[in-house]
């Protein structure tokens, strides 16, 4: 009888496998050199993931569970402030230099999915919950459910170019422009409650 997974044991795994692809990146993962890296054998890989595919979807599934445990715990996520707010917080952590690794591995992943190089459903998964997650916090905010959907989309498309950009060119200042203009976007819908998500000026996420 195979021994049972340690969901504690399973825990560390995921963060020592993330501090390796956040080195390393994900592109040409291998499970055995992570293996080696990490002082395991493949054995004790596979019996925690059965394999690559269900490795990297638990490696994402981890990624954001920490990352909207620490939105959550940002400035007016549940204290009424604006919704600006929240974006500015959440901007100003992404962009910390201890935040940017990990950000750039989230663009890569995500690169490679749009590219067809990661095939399984993990990435589209992320990227549905990410956005039921952010309709929720509109919601909060007094938006409706159905337009809370449509303008989280646009919020997280808008939020992921604008890091995009920044990554790419390092302009802060002209980055920084088009964030202020979707603070202010999203405080209007949130002022609205019900207002459309169309006449945006920004783009970006």
């Amino acid at each position: 009888m195979a021994r049972p997974r340690d969901p504690r044991r399973r825990v560390e795994l995921l963060d020592a496998i993330l501090d390796y692809l956040v080195e390393h990146g994900i592109a040409q993962l291998s499970l055995r050199p992570l293996a080696e890296a990490l002082g395991h054998s493949t054995f004790v890989l596979t019996h925690h993931f059965t394999n690559k595919d269900e490795l990297i979807a638990a490696v994402l599934a981890h990624l954001d569970e920490r990352q909207r445990g620490r939105l959550r715990a940002l400035p007016g996520w549940d204290e009424g402030r604006s919704l600006g707010a929240v974006v500015r917080a959440s901007w100003d952590w992404h962009l910390a230099p201890d935040s940017l690794p990990l950000v750039r591995l989230l663009h890569e992943i995500e690169g490679l999915a749009a590219a067809g190089r990661l095939r399984g459903s993990y990435v589209p998964t992320m990227l549905g919950d990410r956005a039921e997650f952010v309709a929720e916090a509109l919601q909060t905010h007094g938006v409706p459910a159905d337009v809370a959907r449509r303008n989280a989309t646009l919020l997280n498309a808008a939020y992921a170019g604008l890091q995009l950009d920044y990554l790419t060119t390092g302009d802060r200042d002209r980055v920084e422009e088009a964030v202020e203009e979707l603070i202010r976007l999203a405080d209007q819908w949130t002022e609205a409650g019900d207002a459309p998500a169309t006449g945006c000026t920004a783009h970006g996420r």
